[in-house]
């Protein structure tokens, strides 16, 4: 059995791990975090530290970069510690507002076969190239997530998600975050937003194709989902007081002063399409072919109040 192993870390600094790593955990408040998947060793780069010192533990597999005041506490406790509002807890036990003062910018390289479990206040994060599952639970920083093939889950409070080129399930959860998905292979998305807007771009998957998967809901926020040509789904679309626009003309609008929707069915209907507003606008879009041609170029991009896609 490995021999757990602690660095306390106040300056910045560079550690390599010759144990393998297959679990890694982080928990931070401001700055920045990276995890990047690569080949050899795990590698932890401490690039800006602002507070007390980082406390990083290697136990077997897991691999765990925190403060020794924020201890992670196994798995139940990551989701306790996010959901019970940290600056309600961290007053409590007399930590106050110097909980808060703090930041550290930081990027693990680890085999692509990590899970990946992430909490932050502020810090902003990025998440690159992952196969096995990813959790990042956030308060106000913004998230990027990039070529992960592994089960995402991006939870927040106000801070966004892009997600691209994801070839797995992701779902999200925020209050007023917002969610873009860029070239998303994977078909399933299902989103929760108060007000935040979702715009999801599905490209298809000709190494792998499946149904569309896809649930979005808020109450405010708007919601734009453009689909593969040729798009194969069950489409129902609810807004009460928002527009709908729609590109498909196997799919019927209907509704006027108080509930509108978009219903039925594209292609053989093996996939499912639901997305639910109260006063935010519902678009469904359509890619151009696949085999359009060189001339007919990219897919034009996806515009939604002042965002691109």
């Amino acid at each position: 059995m490995a021999e757990q192993k602690t660095w306390s870390i106040a300056a910045p600094q560079k550690l390599t791990f010759e144990e393998p790593v297959t679990e890694l955990r982080v928990r931070v408040v401001g700055g920045a975090v990276n995890v990047v998947a690569d080949e050899g060793p795990a590698r932890l780069e401490v690039a800006a530290l602002d507070g007390p010192p980082l406390y990083v533990v290697q136990d077997g597999g897991t691999l765990t970069v925190s403060y020794e005041d924020l201890p992670w506490n196994g798995a139940q406790g990551f989701k306790e510690w996010f959901e019970t509002k940290p600056w309600k807890s961290w007053s409590r036990t007399g930590l106050g507002r110097k909980a808060w003062e703090r930041s550290a910018t930081v990027t693990l390289t680890v085999p692509a076969a990590t899970r990946v479990q992430l909490a932050g206040v502020s810090a902003a994060a990025v998440v690159s190239g992952i196969a096995a599952d990813t959790d990042v639970h956030g308060v106000s920083g913004d998230v990027t997530l990039v070529g992960l093939s592994g089960k995402v889950a991006a939870n927040t409070v106000s801070g966004g998600v892009e997600a691209q080129s994801l070839t797995g399930k992701l779902g999200f959860h925020s209050v007023s975050g917002g969610l873009t998905v860029v070239d998303g292979a994977g078909g399933s998305v299902r989103a929760d937003s108060v007000s935040g807007d979702m715009l999801v771009d599905l490209a298809p998957d000709p190494a792998a194709p499946r149904p569309v998967d896809i649930s979005l809901n808020s109450v405010s926020g708007q919601v734009a989902i453009r689909l593969p040509h040729p798009a194969d789904a069950r489409v129902e679309a609810n807004t009460t007081t928002g527009s709908l626009s729609n590109a498909f003309e196997d799919l019927v609008v209907s509704g006027g002063f108080a509930a509108k929707h978009i219903t039925g069915t594209l292609g053989s209907g093996s996939g499912t399409l639901r997305a639910t507003t109260v006063s935010g606008s519902i678009a469904l879009l359509r890619r151009p072919a696949a085999d359009a041609g060189a001339d007919e170029g990219p897919a034009a991009p996806l515009v939604l109040d002042k965002k691109v896609l």
